[in-house]
């Protein structure tokens, strides 16, 4: 037995795999007891914050032939939890377990209350206070040949969703961008038009309304700039306190600038808190007062 393990025998098999003279090889499943440390997965608003966690598995495999085994270890039972990060409170205003995968894959904020997560090539979508349901997609390319790997999305025109990857690719054959369309449930890649080939400076962008609106960092004199259909409308300079690595991020109707908690006030940027990167804590810079769940 291992140490702070609780055997759950979800699945405890022996003798799982026998093929002829190699002999047998035995699994063991177990859940650990604790869960991981939380994460932040998005804003709902300037008060509350949703966080996610799971909980820990081992999977270990011992092959009787050889004495030899393997151990695989990742997490499930997810968990998100609606905290107020700018009062402390005794806990979540609102708690609930999403699916029962095992893969333990991060939650990430879609609109102001909707958040996401792939289950293999199909999407996960979880609304605060309702269940967690799949959404299969059907994929194709417009003008570019190779995608790649999603991890942002945000409102775009027309209802539809914009989905980013880490950075916009420059490739000529290379689709920098997708659009994901949750009533037909299709995700289509493409390439920058002109209307559109300025966003390619953006470290993220969403529409509202017909506006798109765009975050910037200057890694060299560190400041952060918010342009609406390419017009600067606001910068902020962090004094170096922001690292030359920040990325800068739209949160639903919020904004986080590396771990600054900030919201759009007009064509102001206004910061009011910060997020741990490591935990649910903040500070609350109004106040000067700090949360931690």
């Amino acid at each position: 037995m291992k140490g702070g393990i609780v055997r759950l025998q979800v699945v405890a098999m022996a003798a799982l795999v026998c093929v002829g003279m190699w002999g047998c090889s035995d699994v063991t499943f177990e859940w650990y007891d604790e869960r991981s440390k939380p994460s932040i997965a998005g804003f709902i608003n300037d008060s509350f914050v949703v966080v996610t966690d799971c909980r820990g598995w081992y999977e270990d495999t011992e092959t009787k032939w050889n004495s030899g085994y393997s151990t695989v270890t990742s997490c499930g039972h997810d968990r998100m939890m609606v905290y107020n990060y700018r009062v402390q409170e005794d806990g979540p205003r609102w708690s609930d377990s999403l699916t029962n995968k095992y893969d333990g894959r991060h939650w990430y904020q879609m609109t102001d209350s909707v958040f996401w997560r792939w289950n293999g090539d199909d999407l996960y979508l979880w609304k605060v206070g309702e269940k967690a349901h799949e959404m299969r997609l059907s994929r194709k390319n417009e003008g570019c040949s190779q995608t790649f790997e999603i991890e942002r999305i945000h409102q775009w025109f027309d209802g539809d969703f914009i989905a980013l990857g880490e950075t916009f690719s420059m490739g000529e054959n290379v689709c920098q961008y997708a659009v994901l369309d949750t009533i037909a449930r299709t995700l289509i890649y493409k390439r920058l038009d002109q209307d559109l080939e300025w966003i390619k400076k953006c470290d993220d962008v969403r529409t509202w309304d017909r506006d798109v609106y765009c975050l910037s960092f200057n890694r060299e004199n560190r400041s952060s700039s918010l342009l609406k259909n390419d017009t600067l409308v606001n910068m902020l300079e962090n004094n170096f306190f922001w690292t030359a690595g920040a990325k800068l991020a739209f949160q639903g109707y919020m904004l986080l600038l590396e771990r600054d908690v900030c919201q759009i006030v007009e064509t102001d940027i206004d910061c009011f808190a910060s997020a741990s990167s490591e935990g649910a804590f903040f500070k609350n810079k109004l106040e000067n007062t700090y949360i931690t769940y």
